[in-house]
């Protein structure tokens, strides 16, 4: 007859799990109704055990926040490959895909939490905005973009973001619709600059060439048509 013997996990092992499990839980409700308790119980151990690992509720939630934002980074990563239309829309779609499954941690990440105002938690934000940047810049292939440009990609994934946080209230409009509508708000914005400035144009001009006609660039293309007709 043998007895099961639980396997003792090593310092890092737990921290791991633990982040885990506070990862799970934020997904449900927000990080500020989530008591030490709570994760302690979900992850198997007890509450002094808990801030053996950290310090505090704090601590941890930052370290949360740090996993979620990682991930969350990953999302915008697409092999620059094909028109950027259909590239955007599979971005858009997986990035949806996560502010669906953790909607109150998303919520927290972008808003602060517990923490708001922390400086660690604004570094978090501020590198998901940046590797968003960086990957649309790949993209576009301009390592060095001109003024008109970073205005509009740093438009554009603030509008991404708040259309997110927007969305996760009710859920009022289909995501579908929402991530077609976001490719279409890139487009809209490019286009509106380029309308203003010959570097622009001539960048939209060269994104435009390679756009099918049945691609969310047409698709808008189509649209504005119908509307003025």
């Amino acid at each position: 007859m043998t007895t099961g013997v639980r396997r003792r996990m090593g310092v890092e092992e737990r921290r791991q799990q633990l982040i885990g499990v506070a990862l799970e839980l934020f997904s449900q409700r927000s990080p500020d109704e989530v008591s030490i308790d709570e994760i302690a119980s979900a992850a198997g151990i007890s509450r002094p055990l808990v801030y053996h690992y950290f310090p505090g509720k704090l601590s941890l939630y930052e370290a949360a926040l740090k996993r979620a934002s990682e991930e969350l980074s990953t999302r915008f990563v697409e092999p620059q490959e094909g028109p950027l239309g259909a590239r955007l829309l599979r971005v858009m779609h997986r990035f949806f895909d996560f502010v669906d499954e953790h909607g109150p941690g998303f919520s927290a990440l972008m808003r602060g939490g517990p923490s708001v105002g922390s400086s660690r938690t604004n570094a978090l934000v501020d590198s998901v905005r940046q590797s968003a940047y960086v990957q649309m810049l790949a993209h576009l292939g301009i390592p060095d973009p001109p003024a008109r440009l970073e205005l509009v990609i740093r438009s554009w994934i603030s509008l991404v973001e708040s259309t997110a946080l927007i969305w996760l209230d009710g859920r009022r409009i289909p995501r579908r619709e929402l991530e077609v509508k976001l490719v279409h708000d890139f487009a809209a914005l490019s286009a509106v600059s380029a309308a203003h400035d010959d570097e622009m144009a001539k960048l939209l001009r060269r994104v435009l060439k390679n756009e099918p006609g049945e691609g969310p660039f047409g698709d808008l293309v189509a649209r504005l048509i119908s509307l003025a007709s």
